[in-house]
C-alpha cells in the first residue's frame, strides 16, 4: 500500500473559472494535465462563459 502525503506535498493548480487553487485528487490520477477546474459548478461556469 501506499504511503499518505500531507496535503501540501501534492501538486496544485489554479481554477480557470474562480481562479482558487485546487490540490490533485486521486480520481484525477490519470488525467491531471486535463484538468482545469476545481469543481462541477466552475465547470459549467465555464462552459456557459464561454458561450
Amino acid at each position: 500500500m501506499a504511503r499518505m502525503r500531507k496535503k501540501e506535498a501534492l501538486p496544485s493548480k489554479l481554477c480557470e473559472s474562480c481562479g482558487r487553487p485546487f490540490s490533485w485528487r486521486r480520481k484525477w490520477q490519470r488525467d491531471w494535465d486535463n484538468v482545469k477546474t476545481c469543481s462541477d459548478r466552475c465547470r459549467t461556469a465555464l462552459k456557459t462563459k464561454a458561450r
